[in-house]
């Protein structure tokens, strides 16, 4: 059974010869009542303060878990971007490979080409040169042969011009054997 200031203050006493002094009594009761009731107030407003702060604690407790919350679901979002980031820096580093790998095998295939071209240009150059050699030759020798068939010519010619001419008569008359040629 709990006490409250004012069962103190109704408490009466039997009275018994030679008692106590009843006004002594009831001064101190009520002193008693007074100090009493300060205490009950004051644990009372103690009370609802702890109320308060059990309150304000939970309040925090339910902050503190939702942030604990928020900061695990940020820590597994930061997780999962680091993963997809390093999953499209891989493809993105695949896909850079294999370009590199076609673009060095087109070169590779247009240097085969180029050094192909290169030897049938070379092919066609000394099949040219050897060609134009020939060609050189021949005119050279078609040359030496017009020449000498010119330089013969030109005996030959001699030779008819040296015929074509009449003898002449010695002017002494003695109609010698040489005639003479004009």
């Amino acid at each position: 059974m709990r006490i409250t200031p004012l069962d103190i203050q109704q408490k009466q006493y039997k009275k018994k010869l030679r008692g106590l002094d009843p006004d002594d009594v009831s001064q101190f009761m009520e002193m008693v009542r007074t100090e009493f009731e300060d205490l009950v107030k004051e644990n009372n407003s103690l009370k609802d303060e702890l109320r308060r702060r059990m309150q304000e604690i939970e309040d925090y407790r339910e902050r503190e878990k939702t942030l604990k919350d928020t900061m695990m679901t940020a820590q597994r979002i930061s997780e999962d971007i680091k993963v997809n980031a390093k999953k499209d820096a891989e493809l993105i580093l695949t896909e850079s490979q294999l370009q590199a790998d076609k673009i060095i095998q087109g070169a590779h295939a247009r240097l085969v080409s180029v050094v192909e071209e290169i030897n049938e240009l070379r092919r066609q150059r000394a099949s040219y040169e050897s060609s134009l050699r020939s060609v050189i030759e021949s005119h050279k020798k078609l040359l030496e042969v017009t020449v000498e068939a010119s330089a013969e010519q030109a005996k030959r010619d001699e030779k008819v011009q040296f015929l074509s001419k009449k003898p002449k008569k010695a002017a002494d008359g003695s109609g010698g054997s040489d005639p003479i040629y004009e």
